[in-house]
């Protein structure tokens, strides 16, 4: 189909932007009088879109269950059907003077499309009242849409700083409208551990709490547990009763993403040791970490003590989220504990590992394997990939070789790309600009079609170290989250950096009616650092 040039009237703010577009001339009125009809299976959708219509249009309209959508007028139609592609999640929306129609294989890509008809209408001015007539003017258009990767992702950290469950549900919002599918937990850390575990209560007692937070101007420095820097002394604590997660999970789930859990293993685990210490090396006593960087401590690969404790916790997160996916962290779990530990070096020479880096192949592949037996697919960052670690383990990859992950992708591996230096929303935006965010492409131009497949997407990640607060949150990600969103979901072929600048001018309204901080194009266009 041929792509027909966005009139800024109609789609100049959709993001990220649809694929295919057709504009056609004359309009559709929704007015009290228009119906949704689906069929049952999509009522639930048909009621999302009109409590949209609703709470923000007045528009209360009624909803008929129905198989039989012909000759039907001044209606909404949801209908599942097939479209000629094999991307569950593509979406065809017509928007005819009659009728709006609105099709797809699953009820993902009809949620998908909703979010477009939501975009449209958020761009209008408010409903028009007139001797209480209410009604909203859509032009007329058609879009054949349907996302480049599988996986469009976000990766929040909480044990560093936690922010709780209404702040993450404004998230999960402005993710669903912007079609992002996956919403990455980062729930452990050296500095705070924020999912209680029922089996393990000292977890909650002890690493959910920190003294203060380490004064820096950057993260970017090295720590070991004896190490002194100047502490604010502002107590930092936080915790999720799996009640909450349950409530967050369902809260995600009608929005068609999946939240998958991260517990960070087996370094980056102070919170975790400063809890059970008998899982060190070393015995300890801990506290839970005041510090930012890479603390010398991490978990006794030596003790089978440490793979009952990590096996219990893992049990009673498999039971408690539903995602198909588990993230097992794996990064930076330094050697120099085990190098010295008896019971490390006894596992060496038991297991006939070849030496003490072999440690954390032998304990990724164990904890994997574990759940897998139990119906889990593994994700972990890209420090633990190895070409003997169990090859269904998912690598996220955000610092390795580009020749490593490479080859891993040769070798079949899926792949999750969060490369540093463009999808880290943490940095600063002179370090990492919306434009040097919107235009990287995940997939290496030396990677052969064969292999493309093997990057099933791309995730961006806000890590907490130096961000306290919700509007310096969402100061950090946007507008830069809407670039990874279009890296996602747009063609690279289709996607036009001076056109997606102007739609972010545009869609800022939606943010600021919302109550959504962001960075405005002073700060985000030129060399700036961060707001304090």
């Amino acid at each position: 189909m041929e792509e027909h040039k966005i009139n800024k009237p109609i789609l100049h703010t959709l993001i990220p932007k649809p694929n295919f577009i057709i504009n056609k001339s004359n309009s559709f009125i929704i007015s009290r009088e228009t119906t949704i009809i689906c069929s049952e299976e999509l009522k639930s959708l048909a009621i999302y879109l009109n409590n949209f219509l609703n709470d923000n249009h007045n528009l209360d309209l009624n909803i008929f269950a129905s198989e039989s959508t012909k000759e039907k007028n001044n209606c909404i139609i949801l209908q599942l059907g097939g479209l000629g592609d094999e991307n569950p999640q593509a979406y065809h929306l017509t928007i005819n003077e009659d009728k709006i129609e609105l099709i797809s294989p699953t009820e993902n890509g009809i949620f998908y499309g909703i979010q477009t008809i939501i975009q449209l209408i958020s761009q209008k001015d408010p409903a028009f009242n007139k001797n209480e007539e209410v009604f909203l003017k859509l032009n007329c258009v058609e879009i054949k849409d349907v996302p480049r990767f599988q996986w469009r992702g976000f990766m929040l950290d909480e044990a560093r700083h936690f922010f709780g469950k209404e702040i993450v549900k404004s998230i999960l919002d402005i993710m669903a409208l912007l079609k992002l599918n996956t919403f990455h937990w980062h729930l452990t850390d050296d500095q705070g551990w924020r999912i209680d575990i029922k089996r393990y209560p000292k977890l909650i007692e002890v690493g959910s709490k920190r003294k203060g937070t380490a004064v820096a101007k950057s993260k970017l420095f090295v720590n070991s547990s004896f190490a002194n820097t100047e502490n604010d002394g502002i107590p930092v604590i936080g915790y999720y009763r799996q009640e909450e997660i349950k409530e967050i999970i369902d809260y995600a789930a009608q929005r068609y993403i999946t939240v998958i859990p991260e517990i960070d293993l087996p370094g980056h685990t102070m919170a975790l040791l400063a809890s059970y210490p008998e899982l060190s090396c070393t015995g300890g006593p801990f506290e839970v970490g005041t510090q930012f960087g890479i603390y010398r401590d991490v978990l006794c690969i030596g003790k089978e003590l440490t793979f009952e404790y990590i096996k219990g916790i893992l049990s009673e997160v498999i039971d408690l989220f539903p995602s198909e996916y588990i993230h097992i962290g794996g990064d930076e779990a330094p050697r120099s504990r085990w190098k010295r530990c008896p019971d490390c070096q006894a596992r060496i020479a038991q297991e006939k590992i070849e030496n003490v880096d072999g440690l954390q192949l032998y304990f990724t592949n164990r904890i994997s394997d574990f759940l897998i037996a139990h119906g889990k697919k593994v994700v972990s960052w890209n420090e633990t990939i190895d070409k003997s670690l169990n090859k269904e383990v998912y690598c996220q990859y955000w610092n390795a070789s580009h020749e490593e992950i490479l080859n891993e992708l040769r070798r079949g591996r899926k792949v999750i790309i969060s490369e540093i230096n463009h999808t880290y929303l943490n940095h600063s935006y002179k370090a990492n600009s919306l434009k040097n965010v919107y235009q990287y492409d995940p997939i290496p131009e030396v990677l052969l079609d064969d292999y493309h497949k093997n990057i099933v997407g791309i995730e961006a990640c806000v890590w907490t170290e130096l961000i306290k607060t919700r509007e310096k949150l969402e100061w950090q990600l946007f507008p830069r989250l809407f670039a990874i969103t279009e890296i996602g979901w747009t063609q690279k072929n289709k996607k036009d950096y001076l056109g997606f600048e102007e739609r972010v001018g545009m869609f800022f309204n939606q943010l600021e009616k919302k109550g959504i901080n962001s960075a405005q194009k002073e700060e985000y266009d030129r060399k700036s650092t961060s707001i304090t």
